[in-house]
């Protein structure tokens, strides 16, 4: 059923009565041109609904399907959850100042649609799959929403579409979840459809990385698929560099998230040492990023959130595995972040037992919980453990950050971010994510602060991490 009321026109499409918009001329010119100029065999008689449909609309899904959106083609959004769906219709969703226009003009397009229907995948002349890839409690990747995602690809794919992965896995993902599955329906990748693995490379809460300018690498499962992943993708950004294969690919951004993984720990070491040694390790790495070669500033902090860093090496590290294959360096790496968040519990430990004070009982004021600045995205972050730790020290916490109106209080239950931190008397304030435009003058009226940041200014109060 069309999903219209005065305040929202664009699309919404119902199982029952499929889509709303119909295929065009113009549809079938521009899927031509992505085949290269050539209408295959098979597709002589098949008119698209649509040009491109995103399997799943969350942190990259939505923003890239707007990006689609924007470049002029006409859109399919699949997302099996309908309160995301709710979420996105009553512009709720945490996106860029620039995304929430374009998600506001979008839910006014016609050439714009949202549904939980995934057999409308057949209506699509080119497939995006993104969806998340997270690992569980014991590090180990979490596969069954993209497993699910693809077996839904695959069961609804008719020939001559273009399939592209964008979601970060293991080596061989692509030819495992699409290409093989879709070989034993009769559909041989390069000849009746074209499958590529294109990683997805958004930047949340940074205005500057848009879909445009950033480049794109993709791979192909044959050259030929890689060609005409190469020319649909060019439809949406700048440049595009193409790799041999889809394996490549996958490797690509797996390298790019563990070399981020292996400097953080670099960096969170290089904090630890100049504190020793009584030296403000910020001026240390500004320093060093005078150099115009051979260095890239990283910065220390609290541990690693969000969705990559502290995720993707550990699908890289848990392949090598079955392989018998050490990886020391990254191994390390990510043991390091994964010890930061207690180490902020130890440093509070002792910087409040030199003030004749225990952890137990002490009231502790976390400022930020957000993994990265200006996000409302608490996924991983370093200070939900943080959080929890401390509870089990019976610690008295609390939280503030205007981003984040609720986080788990580490016991089952949920806190709400303070209004007045300086009135609920904090014994120790640990700075954890600074957000933009946020007033921490306060901060000099508080008995104690840890800055995990390396950002605030020095003072009597103020100790590093």
């Amino acid at each position: 059923m069309a999903y219209n009321t005065k305040e929202k026109t664009h699309s919404r499409v119902s199982a029952a009565h499929g889509p709303v918009v119909q295929a065009s001329i113009v549809e079938t010119e521009w899927m031509n041109d992505l085949l290269g100029g050539q209408v295959l065999p098979l597709q002589t008689d098949k008119q698209f609904t649509y040009d491109v449909a995103i399997v799943g609309l969350g942190y990259v899904g939505l923003p890239t399907a707007l990006a689609v959106n924007a470049s002029g083609h006409k859109v399919l959004g699949l997302d099996v959850s309908e309160r995301r769906l709710a979420v996105i219709e009553s512009l709720r969703a945490d996106l860029l100042e620039s995304d929430k226009a374009r998600l506001r003009s979008a839910l006014d397009d016609p050439n714009f649609v949202i549904t939980s229907d995934l057999s409308l995948i057949s209506q699509a002349a080119a497939v995006v799959v993104c969806v998340p890839t997270p690992v569980d409690s014991h590090l180990v990747p979490e596969l069954s929403i993209l497993r699910s995602a693809c077996a839904s690809v695959v069961e609804n794919a008719v020939a001559g579409q273009l399939l592209v992965l964008t979601s970060t896995t293991y080596v061989g993902s692509t030819r495992d979840m699409l290409s093989g599955p879709l070989a034993e329906r009769g559909l041989v990748a390069g000849e009746d459809i074209f499958v590529a693995f294109s990683p997805e490379r958004i930047n949340p809460g940074v205005e500057t990385h848009t879909h445009e300018e950033v480049p794109r690498v993709v791979g192909g499962v044959t050259e030929t698929c890689g060609r005409r992943a190469e020319d649909f993708l060019k439809t949406l950004t700048k440049e595009v560099h193409v790799v041999p294969t889809a394996d490549a690919a996958e490797m690509t951004k797996l390298v790019e998230n563990t070399f981020r993984a292996v400097n953080i720990a670099l960096a969170n070491e290089f904090a630890d040492i100049c504190r020793v040694l009584n030296i403000e390790v910020m001026d240390v790495v500004t320093a060093a990023d005078t150099k115009p070669y051979g260095f890239m500033a990283f910065t220390p902090g609290p541990g690693v959130g969000g969705h990559c860093i502290p995720c993707d090496p550990h699908y890289l590290l848990w392949q090598l595995r079955k392989s018998r294959l050490a990886s020391p360096v990254i191994e390390s790496a990510m043991a390091g972040i994964a010890a930061r968040p207690q180490q902020v519990i130890e440093r509070s430990r002792r910087i409040l037992s030199d003030r004749d004070h225990g952890l137990c009982s002490a009231r502790v004021l976390i400022v930020g919980v957000a993994y990265k600045p200006d996000v409302e995205d608490l996924r991983e972050s370093p200070a939900l453990e943080i959080i929890s730790a401390l509870t089990v020290e019976n610690a008295d916490v609390a939280y503030m950050d205007h981003w984040c109106r609720t986080a788990p209080d580490g016991n089952g239950g949920v806190l709400t971010t303070l209004e007045d931190p300086v009135g609920w008397r904090p014994d120790l304030v640990i700075v954890h994510t600074r957000h933009d435009g946020v007033d921490l003058s306060w901060l000099k009226d508080v008995p104690v602060v840890l800055d995990t940041t390396y950002r605030l200014p020095s003072a009597a109060n103020v100790f590093r991490l």
